[in-house]
């Protein structure tokens, strides 16, 4: 077990979900195992959440186990131990926010979700979130919060105030731009709260790099814990499981020093924009088209809908259809291969072993929409080209909400970007489809093109023979 005092210099991720657990942890341990023992991780929730799971690591050292399995079938095990400590999670944030004030943190890295950074399609905080407002009274009175920001916007108070030096604010979500978006909320945020010697602060002493991150990593079902056991002997109460696959690129701008990355195969770029198209548009959209309409056809498990020859078929033209085309416009190639990307997507999507639900993938997908398909259908459009392979995916989210909104859905559903009313009002309109189509948090300035509905329209009228219709 690792001692609970933090190396040389240290990571403070905000966030000791799964997939940071399943990821990021990773990728220090191995550099830790290749001798590089200067940094380790210290992480916090900003919420009273999953306090069994933060009760188990912190009995445990912060030490846990990872399972891996590839789409062949193959296990493996790795003990993770980059996590040498576990703050205690309080409301007032004292613990997080002393170690983010602590000169030897030197990044401070989060993972949120992408309805988590309440950004409108302008990109402007939408202090309409009770959340948002709450906190933005609490960064009033000089308290933190616990959104992102009004915890970012503490630490970094306290770092100042404690002549603690430069940090980096690294995203790892799935949210586009994530970096410069992240900056740019929080630069707003902290101007909203009057604090402009903060302000100016923020603005030369911290980086904000644009990062991709990517493991398909399913919440731990509860048999986990005895296969660990069974396979190495740890009897141990915080496993995680995930794919084999893993990658990880950031751009290279930090404000005061990083792991070495690169030395575990973490590609550090220029620019993380061609890569971040392709994963958000190839693998977490075609990633909830199968979750929807895996839901609507009865299923349990992502890997089923992968293999049902439909709604595979779906995903495939989706991408070969309408994404390559954009991201391979003339003169712009991609630098990644992306029939390649889309074949390997599907196979590790129809890895049985990892039965992620379709429940986990299909939430939030008022935040999905504008931020994974949107951008698709925009430049098509734009193009004068057709979009019947894209307007699957916002008319099988429709009979998804419409399945929601009747109470039918075989789970609970969960969506951090959705108003109820809003959504409930859509599947009311009399047509619940130009409803949809006009939504502008959905769709920003393409929102009512005549174009879109009539796509979607007949979309759904595909969707509805692929629900009624006899599985092969």
């Amino acid at each position: 077990m690792p001692s609970s005092t933090p190396s040389e210099f240290v990571v403070l991720h905000l966030g000791l979900g799964s997939f940071h657990r399943a990821h990021q942890a990773v990728y220090l341990q191995q550099l830790i195992e290749a001798g590089d023992t200067r940094w380790s991780i210290a992480g916090a929730n900003l919420r009273p959440d999953m306090a069994e799971v933060l009760a188990a690591l912190r009995a445990q050292g912060g030490c846990y186990t990872l399972e891996t399995v590839s789409p062949a079938g193959e296990y493996r095990y790795q003990r993770i131990e980059s996590i040498r400590e576990v703050l205690d999670h309080d409301p007032a944030l004292d613990t997080v926010i002393a170690r983010g004030a602590d000169a030897r943190t030197r990044v401070i890295s989060f993972t949120v979700t992408e309805a988590g950074y309440y950004l409108d399609p302008q990109d402007r905080l939408d202090f309409t979130s009770t959340e948002l407002a709450e906190d933005l009274a609490r960064a009033k009175r000089g308290e933190a919060g616990s959104t992102i920001y009004g915890a970012v916007c503490a630490i970094l108070r306290a770092r100042r105030a404690a002549g603690a030096g430069p940090v980096t604010l690294l995203n790892c979500d799935n949210l586009r731009h994530n970096g410069e978006r992240f900056r740019k909320g929080l630069l707003e945020f902290i101007e909203q709260a009057g604090e402009q010697d903060l302000l100016g602060w923020v603005r030369t002493h911290t980086t904000c790099p644009n990062a991709m991150v990517d493991r398909i990593t399913p919440r731990p079902p509860p048999e986990l814990r005895e296969r660990v056991q069974a396979a190495t002997g740890w009897n141990d109460a915080a496993p995680v499981m995930g794919e084999s696959f893993i990658q990880w690129v950031i751009e290279d701008d930090f404000a005061n020093g990083r792991p070495d990355w690169a030395r575990v195969g973490v590609q550090l770029v220029d620019s993380v924009l061609p890569y971040e198209e392709a994963k958000i548009r190839i693998l977490n959209a075609s990633h909830s088209c199968i979750a929807w309409a895996g839901t609507l056809v009865g299923l349990e498990f992502i890997h089923e809908g992968t293999q049902d020859p439909l709604i595979r078929q779906m995903a495939y033209d989706y991408v070969t259809d309408d994404v390559i085309p954009c991201l391979n416009a003339p003169g712009h190639a991609s630098p990644v291969d992306l029939p390649a990307y889309r074949d390997l997507v599907l196979e590790r999507f129809g890895n049985p072993a990892i039965r992620d639900t379709n429940q986990r993938v299909a939430m939030d997908g008022f935040s999905k929409i504008p931020g994974f398909i949107a951008p698709t259908v925009r430049e098509r459009l734009a193009q004068g080209e057709r979009i019947a392979s894209v307007a699957m995916l916002p008319a099988l989210f429709l009979a998804f909400l419409r399945r929601w909104h009747q109470g039918t859905l075989p789970y609970t559903y969960q969506d951090q970007g959705m108003d109820e009313a809003t959504a409930h009002a859509i599947c009311d309109a009399v047509d619940p489809v130009a409803a949809l189509c006009a939504d502008a948090g959905l769709w920003g300035d393409i929102a009512g093109d005549t174009r879109l509905t009539q796509a979607v329209r007949e979309a759904g009228a595909r969707v509805r023979t692929l629900v009624e219709g006899v599985r092969p």
